[in-house]
């Protein structure tokens, strides 16, 4: 029988990568930048990155606000059906793999700040995009490693099933 470790190490380590700089992340800002306070090393930079002191209760770049209670529930149910499901992923279904590592992550990195402190800590923004933390750019990395993974095993299986068929036979 597999053990526990050989089952959930990729999953675990991808996340907890994540979660940990997440985390560090969110402190460094809530520690050293008042709350709407931004922060930038250069002047110029500025008008198109910078950190600033964000919070949110909704869903990543800060959609749906005030559904905080719904996306709590929601972030714990989505991660014990990774947890569930990633066992199930064979080994050499390696980007689907890393992306439910990411996709983990992400959310337990903000479940944590919604468990703790009821809303999620953002800093990232650029230009005018909605702000956002590591813990969303890691979902949203997570969702196109999965869909760039899903389209290139789909190509593979198409080619492997084109050359074992035989052309029909002409007339």
């Amino acid at each position: 029988m597999i053990s526990i470790y050989k089952k959930y190490r990729m999953l675990a380590g991808v996340a907890i990568t994540i979660i940990l700089l997440d985390q560090w992340t969110k402190h460094l800002v809530r520690t050293n930048i008042p709350l709407g306070g931004t922060w930038s090393p250069w002047e110029w930079l500025a008008p198109y990155a910078r950190i600033v002191h964000w919070t949110n209760t909704g869903a990543a770049f800060g959609m749906l606000q005030g559904f905080g209670l719904v996306f709590t529930i929601l972030s714990i149910l989505v991660a014990g059906f990774m947890v569930y499901y990633f066992p199930r992923i064979p080994h050499e279904e390696w980007p689907l793999r890393i992306a439910m590592g990411m996709q983990f992550g992400g959310a337990i990195g903000n479940l944590i700040d919604r468990l703790t402190i009821g809303e999620v800590t953002d800093f990232v923004s650029v230009g005018s995009f909605a702000v956002f933390n590591v813990a969303d750019a890691c979902i949203t990395v997570g969702v196109v490693v999965l869909l760039v993974g899903m389209w290139i095993k789909e190509r593979i299986d198409q080619k492997k099933l084109s050359a074992g068929s035989t052309p029909p036979a002409s007339e």
